[in-house]
């Protein structure tokens, strides 16, 4: 059973950085492509970084040179390291996987998590 289960998520100022978890189980981090979605209340879920299992990484527009995701195969976890935060960054944060490559479709994911809350104040 794949297990996916985020941490980290919290009510930070603008400017500040944050670093979110997940933690896998039933699945191997490194063998599958890996996403970090975003959702606010009203709006559809959208992607915000991936990475696949050869490591290539891609972001979404509005995180580019923000955001870095990353993975630990010892442990089995994937991060999102989140600098510069802004207030429009402010969502419920998801940890999702699927095999084959990163796609920024959250449709195509067959795993996810419950999602980690991060509140930007300005």
């Amino acid at each position: 059973q794949v297990q996916l289960v985020e941490s980290g998520g919290r009510l930070v100022q603008a400017g500040d950085s944050l670093k979110l978890s997940c933690a896998a189980s039933g699945t191997t981090v490194s063998s599958n492509a890996m996403g970090w979605f975003r959702q606010v209340p009203g709006k559809e879920r959208e992607f915000v970084a991936g990475i696949s299992r050869n490591s290539i990484t891609s972001y979404a527009d509005s995180v580019k040179g923000r955001f870095t995701i990353s993975r630990d195969s010892a442990k089995n976890m994937v991060f999102l390291q989140m600098n510069s935060l802004k207030p429009e960054d402010t969502a419920v944060y998801y940890c999702a996987t699927r095999r084959g490559v990163v796609t920024r479709t959250e449709t195509t994911y067959d795993y996810w998590g419950q999602g980690t809350a991060v509140t930007v104040s300005s």
